[in-house]
């Protein structure tokens, strides 16, 4: 199966340094997106998905580290770098306290920005490995992996081999919008585009039988470019009813 390039946002208002960060990461084969502000950032946070974002403090509209809980909320389970001329010891431990899973002082060296970001993606990878070894938790929806079974407290939500894997696959990428491509390639195992429906048929099938036992949607169209996993009204659901 192919892997999808990972990518990275990059949040920072110096069109020199994020041009110079943005060549860096390309160099090493990443797929960079540059915002200046931290409100383009939550925008584009909220509408694409991102494996890391490399977050400047000193920016227009505010320091970078009192957006990270929105940015988090906008873009689960992608890591943050701060990246920041505010380099001192205390800034640093701010930063890491206030949520940031890593912090490089400027100037830096161009080969450890890049070491960085990978042990960043290492550890994302690792985290979502984890996550998908059993059990991938949405409020009351229990989807483990190793039994092949979904749960809605305790009710059991009947599916197919292929709609359990179509689940799986959305299980791990919650917010993103996931194309039909990439469903065809990781869950059919097909590298090419059948020219068929079969992706929407076995959509429409799991949609329905998810929508017969959740009290929220949590599986929607995104017009012309794929499906989008949204499990964030189940957070405030219980298995009688919404709360």
């Amino acid at each position: 199966m192919t892997q999808t390039t990972p990518r990275v946002l990059i949040v920072e208002d110096d069109p020199v340094t994020a041009s110079e960060i943005g060549a860096i990461l390309a160099a090493g084969g990443l797929d960079c997106d540059r915002r200046a502000s931290l409100a383009e950032a939550m925008a584009r946070a909220a509408d694409q998905p991102f494996d890391v974002i490399v977050l400047d403090r000193m920016l227009p509209d505010g320091d970078g580290i009192a957006a990270m809980q929105g940015l988090r909320a906008a873009r689960p389970g992608a890591m943050i770098l701060v990246v920041s001329a505010l380099g001192t010891a205390s800034s640093r431990i701010e930063g890491l306290d206030l949520g940031a899973d890593d912090y490089l002082a400027k100037p830096f060296d161009p080969d450890e920005l890049r070491a960085r970001i990978r042990a960043l993606l290492r550890r994302r990878g690792a985290s979502a490995e984890g996550a998908t070894g059993d059990l991938m938790q949405f409020g009351a929806l229990q989807v483990r992996t190793k039994a092949r079974t979904v749960h809605f407290g305790d009710t059991h939500v009947p599916l197919s081999p292929r709609e359990f894997d179509l689940l799986a696959f959305f299980a791990r990428h919650p917010g993103d919008v996931v194309t039909r491509m990439q469903l065809l390639e990781h869950v059919w195992d097909l590298h090419f585009d059948p020219q068929t429906n079969v992706v929407d048929v076995h959509v429409s099938r799991l949609r329905r039988k998810l929508d017969a036992a959740l009290p929220v949607p949590v599986l929607h169209t995104a017009r012309g470019l794929g499906y989008v996993f949204d499990p964030a009204g189940l957070q405030t659901a219980s298995p009688t009813g919404p709360a």
